[in-house]
């Protein structure tokens, strides 16, 4: 198979979908890989080490899209490369396509078949693409949250870890999955006083014997977020809901119960955001105020640390993508129930029932398309 990765063009997107070493795995069973000049020089990878690896390079995106069979990038393309894809192609990315139905209808139109990071699931409902960025976003949300909290930067002046005879900064995580057990881990870690929020009850009482109870869990209803806001000086947007949009926890009205110059981090802002004010920011402007609450809604904040990033993704891609090349889009997803699970559109038909019903389009059968 002819494999294609292109330079990100998301704004403030360093990742790229193949590192060196990938490149080498695709080469060494007989397959050919194209890359785009410069496509890895944000995460520190450079065109010899692709060339080293066995890759060609090429100086132009639209030539690498008409030469390839299957794309494999970090991030859903954007409006100017979806004339760039063709009928039949695979693109291998993260799509998240429940908030997002230009790009939806463009790849039905497209014809394509889209493969979501995403939504690759196991039987137990793990989804192990997407729990290494989960694991990244869920640590850096603290730590940009604990930025956006100093005065310099808008917030209100507090220390998460606090000192001895001075309160601890509270901090409340909406979601109890891998986002919140990392936000957890690291909010817990700098000492402040740290709530979980989830609505399984056996998820709250792992985490209350992981963290030993060094950190609260709270049942997620309406009435428990209202309660704890008026409390916080740091609010975590930690949802999922795979494939779907993600629910809006928190709304405009629950903005006056908070303190001036606290802060949310909607690290669910890929799916929608659960926060009804999120709306998405980048990494060189992140942030913005309603209602005199800081928000930091980065779309890609992984890519922030995107050496870490890229080798965390593309140890958990590479396998797929191997799987993919090796026996053809239908045939891998035939035999792989979990990489069945993150094909969403294919060749001109909706196959993942959360992405129609966000935007009325009828969906299709994974099994009926595949044959």
């Amino acid at each position: 198979m002819k494999i294609g990765c292109v330079t990100e063009i998301k704004k403030h997107e360093y990742r790229v979908g193949l590192t060196p070493q990938c490149v080498a795995a695709y080469v060494s069973r007989g397959h050919s890989v194209l890359i785009q000049a410069g496509a890895g020089q944000g995460a520190g990878f450079s065109d010899d080490d692709y060339s080293q690896a066995g890759a060609r390079i090429e100086s132009r995106a639209e030539a690498v899209y008409a030469w390839a069979d299957m794309i494999v990038k970090v991030k859903e393309p954007q409006p100017s490369e979806y004339a760039l894809l063709k009928e039949g192609q695979i693109l291998f990315t993260y799509l998240h396509l429940a908030a997002d139905e230009e790009q939806t209808r463009a790849l039905l139109e497209r014809k394509v078949i889209g493969i979501a990071y995403e939504t690759i699931r196991y039987e137990d409902g793990t989804l192990p693409c997407l729990k290494p960025m989960s694991e990244i976003a869920g640590r850096l949300s603290v730590q940009e949250g604990a930025k956006y909290l100093e005065r310099p930067f808008g917030g209100r002046g507090v220390l998460l870890g606090g000192v001895p005879g001075i309160p601890r900064g509270k901090v409340a995580i909406l979601g109890g999955g891998v986002v919140g057990m990392n936000a957890a881990k690291m909010a817990a870690g700098l000492g402040a006083d740290v709530t979980v929020l989830d609505v399984n009850a056996n998820r709250l009482a792992y985490i209350d014997d992981i963290f030993r109870g060094s950190v609260a869990t709270l049942y997620s209803t309406d009435g428990n977020i209202r309660s704890i806001l008026p409390s916080c000086d740091l609010v975590i947007g930690a949802v999922l809901i795979p494939g779907a949009r993600a629910p809006r926890l928190i709304r405009k009205e629950h903005l006056s119960l908070m303190k001036k110059r606290s802060v949310i981090v909607d690290v669910a802002v890929d799916q929608g955001g659960c926060v009804e004010t999120t709306r998405p920011t980048t990494h060189d402007d992140p942030v913005f105020e309603v209602d005199g609450v800081v928000h930091y809604c980065v779309a890609n904040m992984p890519g922030a640390v995107a050496l870490t990033s890229t080798i965390a993704l593309t140890s958990s891609t590479l396998n797929y993508g191997l799987k993919i090349a090796g026996k053809g889009a239908e045939a891998a997803c035939r035999e792989y129930a979990d990489l069945k699970r993150g094909l969403n559109v294919y060749k001109g038909a909706c196959v993942y029932q959360d992405v129609g019903a966000a935007f009325g389009i009828d969906c299709a059968s994974p099994d009926a398309v595949l044959g």
